[in-house]
């Protein structure tokens, strides 16, 4: 009765370990060989560009905020991230590596870090930013970037509740509407 015991629980055991190494948290989770770089944000430019201490351009990729000039909601996604990456901020950039380093502008596509913070998917929770997959190529985040536009949709947070004409396009990008 016993040994049936222990190997109904190293089943249950095996069960468990086997399900949180398939979850999407274990395989979205950054690991420690993807720790990214350490930078010092000088200035953010918009709801989804900043730019580092040492001069480096970075678009946060999978994502696209409103303009600032013309679009609903510009000069507030400008203040979410600027919230979310303050001036003198130390950060964490992370590259995907299924996606391009860079875009055409030559900013560097990254995932941004503020502590544990994933500033990328922070911005879409919000409702300040809306997935964007570029040549409809998905990376590591990208069901987690669409369940939270879809939630931020439902909530009506952000640009959702502020802009009639937004939509959800993950083909286009941020679309909300003029100012």
């Amino acid at each position: 009765m016993v040994k049936g015991g222990l190997a109904i629980g190293a089943v249950v055991l095996l069960g468990i370990v086997v399900s949180a190494c398939s979850s999407p948290e274990r395989q979205t989770a950054v690991t420690p060989q993807e720790t990214g770089e350490s930078a010092v944000v000088a200035y953010v430019n918009d709801g989804d560009t900043l730019r580092t201490a040492d001069g480096r351009k970075v678009r946060l990729v999978q994502i696209d905020a409103p303009e600032l000039h013309g679009d609903c909601y510009g000069k507030a996604a400008l203040v979410a991230l600027r919230r979310l990456t303050p001036t003198g901020t130390r950060i964490r950039l992370v590259r995907d590596p299924a996606l391009d380093a860079k875009d055409r502008y030559g900013r560097e596509l990254r995932y941004v870090f503020n502590g544990d913070t994933n500033v990328t998917l922070a911005l879409v929770r919000a409702g300040a930013a809306s997935p964007y997959f570029f040549r409809n190529e998905r990376g590591r985040y990208a069901s987690e970037l669409l369940a939270a536009a879809r939630e931020a949709r439902s909530a009506q947070r952000g640009f959702w509740g502020a802009c009639p004409r937004a939509e959800l396009n993950p083909g286009l990008g941020s679309v909300t509407g003029p100012g």
